[in-house]
């Protein structure tokens, strides 16, 4: 990485940092989910700082299907079915991302911990749990 060149570069870079870092266990489990797949023909690309990893090129693939979810995000680390998949969701999963910045490892608690007190509440634990509102909230609608 680049050393920065002014005094507000250098802070704008030492918060990067920091987000990183805080967010590192979670990016963890991540890169040790995903790691098998690459063995079975995953690929990775890095965007805007997040590592991207699609389980496989064809989306027709059966085994996809019997996923319980079609993207998911650890840290700095999405996981998707395909690269379609990926693009489809980007701004969304981008945005579980920034949630893991902010909340760190406590996040992998945060996030089932909110969904078992939207059931409590009676209501869906996925479509209303609030870190799902706010990632659905930064999607496009095209």
């Amino acid at each position: 990485m680049k050393p920065p060149e002014s005094r507000y570069a250098a802070v704008r870079w030492a918060l990067r940092c920091l987000r990183y870092g805080w967010a590192a266990p979670c990016t963890a489990v991540g890169i040790c989910l995903a790691s098998p797949a690459f063995l079975f023909g995953a690929r990775m690309r890095a965007v805007d700082g997040v590592a991207e990893i699609a389980l496989s090129a064809r989306a027709e693939a059966g085994w996809l299907r019997k996923l319980p979810f079609v993207a998911i995000t650890f840290g700095h680390v999405v996981i998707g079915a395909t690269r379609a998949d990926l693009e489809r969701l980007r701004l969304h999963e981008h945005e579980h991302v920034r949630q893991y910045e902010r909340w760190g490892a406590p996040f992998l608690l945060a996030y089932p911990l909110e969904s078992l007190w939207q059931m409590l509440r009676g209501r869906r634990a996925y479509l209303d749990n609030r870190f799902e509102v706010q990632a659905r909230a930064k999607e496009v609608h095209l």
